[in-house]
């Protein structure tokens, strides 16, 4: 009987996850091996990224609900987006909300156990005239529910975060999206310093900062490596990792999606990169790792549960049974441990 030789070059990932654990920073080399990692490799992989999730999140998973508040009419032409200008994508379009509808999204943001109401409108910057409505409409929320606000607005100065701050913004969203070097391929209309810059006024005022991006635009493996680094210099405290859906209208309706060992591979990567922040796995996750979203859980803490800006998400009900099933349970907004609404 042949017997085959185990590898010589194989990879202790457990001892990658010691390294993050002690809060060193991997190599470029080991990075690569994360996102190179043979299939074989892949339960492995998950096994030592839990012990670094286990450690700063126990396992419970947080809940996310994310409400378009305006949308469409874009001036940007960020080519992974329905919303954009250069976009023939058949989505609704509308300005921002009435504040009853803003109200009974939150409430259903509430029922469903979100401990995060997110709140976002699409455009390069808002007017002074939404500016104001969003300021009311996170005021009213605010002082009806536990949640907590985050913004998504696109890009801001201090004097708008400042006033955020204010009006009760516990959060606010503004994606790096890729690397720096990558940024041109998806956006021509704002530098990859804009973002920068919005997230640095965000800081400024002591609210915490959330940044993540999209794989699957066409991005190499060190792109997906320098995002990350670049989220960790910045120190955000949440990171969305969303999987591109190749919407058609789009620039990008024609990419090859990423099959679900390599999305898993990538989150497995960002653990070890980002050992503390909450990691998201945010849009596209129904659609990339299909039947193998429950394992996401092992590297990230936290999910979008209803529907993404111009998509539809997973039923509720089904994100519940997989966070269950799993052995995970349900984080509120401030650490307690909440049980599912109609959990069977």
């Amino acid at each position: 009987m042949t017997v085959t030789p185990i590898a010589l070059n194989r990879v202790d990932w457990h001892s990658l996850a010691d390294l993050s654990l002690a809060g060193e920073v991997l190599s470029r080399e080991q990075a690569h091996a994360v996102l190179e990692a043979p299939d074989t490799d892949l339960l492995d992989q998950l096994a030592a990224v839990y012990r670094v999730r286990r450690h700063y999140w126990g396992n419970r998973v947080r809940l996310h609900f994310l409400l378009n508040a305006q949308s469409g009419l874009c001036p940007e032409d960020c080519h992974y987006c329905s919303q954009s200008k250069i976009s023939s994508a058949e989505i609704e379009k509308y300005p921002f909300m009435a504040q009853e509808k803003i109200l009974a999204a939150a409430e259903r943001a509430n029922t469903l156990k979100a401990g995060t109401f997110c709140m976002v409108i699409s455009g390069r910057s808002p007017s002074e005239r939404v500016f104001g409505e969003v300021l009311d409409a996170v005021r009213q929320v605010k002082a009806r529910y536990p949640m907590k606000i985050c913004a998504c607005l696109g890009l801001l100065d201090e004097t708008q975060t400042q006033q955020l701050a204010a009006a009760g913004v516990d959060r606010v969203n503004h994606n790096l999206n890729t690397s720096e070097n990558n940024h041109g391929n998806i956006c021509t209309t704002h530098t990859f310093d804009d973002r920068l810059a919005t997230l640095q006024a965000v800081q400024s005022t002591g609210m915490t900062t959330c940044s993540g991006g999209i794989f699957g635009m066409g991005e190499t493996a060190d792109d997906m490596i320098d995002m990350a680094l670049a989220l960790r210099r910045l120190a955000v405290t949440s990171v969305p990792l969303n999987f591109l859906i190749p919407i058609p209208g789009t620039p990008f309706a024609g990419r090859q999606a990423l099959n679900p060992r390599q999305c898993l591979r990538i989150l497995c990567l960002y653990r070890l990169l980002l050992p503390s922040q909450e990691l998201r796995i945010a849009g596209g996750r129904e659609v990339q790792l299909r039947q193998l979203q429950p394992l996401g859980l092992y590297a990230a803490n936290s999910i979008f549960v209803g529907d993404y800006l111009t998509t539809p998400g997973q039923a509720a009900q089904a994100d519940y049974a997989m966070i269950c099933d799993a052995g995970f349970v349900l984080e509120g907004p401030d650490g307690e441990i909440m049980e599912p609404p109609m959990a069977g």
